[in-house]
């Protein structure tokens, strides 16, 4: 074992480890690596001191290794093996095996604790099962989550407690720990195998997807058909890990010779080149975890151990954090004393003090960026991001975006018919304030036609708002379902983008949800959902639907359905 010291970095080398999975406790005090015959305990303090040892009996590799998360249980971790879970105890110097969980029929993939619940923990398998346990009764599992399909990584929200994140081939499935029957929402994330998993640590909505598919993506799972951004790479990423600070993210690379270089910082909010590359190690970094930030100090330690056999930690100074921030965000941050010390001459007009504050908040938020990116990371809560993100390639349909004036005006033509549609979103936008919308010359839909698109449109930005969710995007696309079911109906049967060759699209008050789901054009390729069908089910009992009364042909019986 070796030690060199520099500037940038502490490296340590373990050559008879052959450890395949390392982890660093939540005090930042030691590392843990696995081995097939030991587990190596160092000392993150004095790293080059020789590590303690706990012994193993098994002839199966560690799958995966972690630390408890809490301090109350901060001398407890687990270490998974074929199909078997260890708990170790690490006092004084000694490590044991206190307690197993055993439960699986194949190999476990992942694991997982609680940022809540210090006795919870998550595992998942090729088994096709996610079983969370309650370590104080290690039985059975508490709960049991059937995906049908093998997972590969399970990962617990940082924010709320109820809810986990499964990964499967190339998709991913949200759990509800409350209602284990099913899966709350499916995000069909990659194509290719999803080697990492992580959400976002502020916001409960967010979480960044790595695959072999030489991609990163990150989602929010209540919009799950269009992801927010996409890192797009040369080669596979193995993993992508959010930072604890600013905008940043740490992605792995599957180099394609082990010279190459494949630890790299991101800045979410630019994902056009990295902001800075960990140079250092000869071959595939293996696993990497943050080191809790000292208190007083204001650098962040990046742990990692790679499959070259050597344990480095890199020191991130407030220099390297600064880069993950972009330079408008940066300006309000440092401007934020000098604007709040400017409105507060106007306290003494206002006798609650709101108006200074809110004028102050609106100020930054007007600016290129507002306060949320400041604690952002790419996710589309300012109305810039919005704009930057929105994806509009409907035909015929314009939208002119000017984000300094909070506004856009929205165009439409086909036929004889043209609308004009100025839509404006006010500071709080979208946190429960919606957009106001305006018909402006030269618009030649009939009137009644504008008071009831109107309506639908502020009924739809409402209902995202209330969730604090952007909604230019839904409105433009129930202005064009509107236009197809209202306006090509009054018109007849004529030729333009908006009309399908054998449409089915009901009216939308007779149907809103077909509308809106099946309403666009293109949809023309997609085969028309069932209406009717039926099953038996496991315990004996026909299981039936059909198509709702109120839903009706709006084509001719003798037409086929449109394919």
């Amino acid at each position: 074992m070796a030690a060199r010291w520099s500037s940038e970095n502490v490296v340590v080398e373990f050559r008879d480890a052959q450890a395949t999975a390392m982890s660093v406790d939540c005090l930042g005090s030691h590392a843990v690596l696995s081995g097939r015959r030991f587990l190596y305990m160092v000392n993150l303090e004095a790293p080059s001191e020789p590590p303690r040892k706990i012994g193993r009996q098994s002839k199966w590799d560690v799958g995966t290794v972690q630390w408890n998360p809490h301090r109350s249980e901060s001398h407890v971790f687990a270490a998974s093996s074929n199909q078997r879970v260890d708990l170790y105890s690490w006092r004084n110097g000694c490590g044991e095996v206190h307690t197993s969980l055993q439960g699986h029929t194949r190999v476990i993939s992942d694991l997982d604790w609680s940022w809540f619940e210090p006795e919870f923990l998550v595992t998942s398998s090729v088994d096709t099962y996610i079983y969370i346990w309650d370590t104080r009764d290690t039985r059975k599992p508490t709960v049991a989550l059937s995906a049908v399909a093998g997972a590969s990584q399970v990962k617990w929200n940082r924010k709320n407690q109820n809810l986990l994140a499964s990964s499967h081939d190339g998709d991913v499935r949200i759990w509800d720990k409350r209602k284990p029957n099913t899966a709350a929402e499916y995000l069909a994330a990659h194509l290719s195998k999803i080697h990492g998993l992580d959400w976002h640590p502020d916001n409960e909505f967010i979480l960044a997807t790595s695959s072999q598919d030489n991609s990163v993506r990150f989602w929010d799972f209540r919009q799950p058909r269009k992801y927010l951004n996409i890192l797009s790479c040369q080669v596979p990423v193995w993993k992508a890990r959010y930072t604890p600070f600013s905008s940043g993210l740490v992605t792995v690379m599957v180099p394609q010779l082990r010279r190459e270089n494949s630890l790299l910082l991101w800045s979410t909010l630019d994902l056009n080149s990295p902001v800075h590359a960990f140079v250092g190690h000869d071959d595939v970094v293996l696993e990497f975890q943050w080191r809790p930030q000292k208190e007083g100090s204001k650098d962040y330690q990046l742990v990692t151990w790679s499959r070259d056999q050597t344990l480095r930690i890199w020191r991130v100074d407030p220099q390297l954090q600064k880069l993950c921030v972009s330079d408008v965000v940066d300006e309000l941050v440092d401007g934020m004393s000098l604007t709040v010390e400017t409105e507060k001459s106007l306290v003494s007009q206002e006798p609650d003090g709101q108006f200074s504050v809110g004028l102050a908040a609106e100020n930054l938020q007007d600016q290129d960026g507002s306060l949320s990116s400041v604690v952002g990371s790419g996710v589309p809560q300012t109305l810039q991001q919005e704009f930057s993100l929105v994806n509009l390639q409907i035909r015929n349909v314009d939208v002119e975006m000017d984000a300094l004036n909070r506004s856009c005006v929205v165009s439409a033509h086909f036929g004889s018919h043209q609308v004009h549609l100025v839509v404006k979103f006010p500071a709080q936008y979208p946190n429960n304030a919606a957009p106001t919308f305006q018909f402006v010359s030269p618009t030649t839909i009939p009137s009644a036609t504008k008071t009831k698109i109107q309506k639908v449109l502020t009924d739809t930005s409402l209902q995202k708002v209330k969730r604090n969710q952007n909604c230019l995007e839904p409105c433009v696309r129930q202005l064009v379902s509107c236009l197809e079911s209202d306006v090509t109906q009054e018109d007849g049967p004529v030729s333009g983008p908006f009309v399908l060759s054998n449409p089915v699209t009901p009216a939308l008050q007779a149907f809103p949800r077909v509308t809106n789901t099946y309403g666009s054009y293109q949809d023309a390729n997609i085969p028309f959902p069932r209406t009717s069908g039926a099953r038996f089910c496991g315990a004996g009992c026909l299981v039936y639907f059909t198509r709702p009364i109120t839903m009706h042909r709006s084509a001719p019986p003798t037409e086929p359905t449109p394919r």
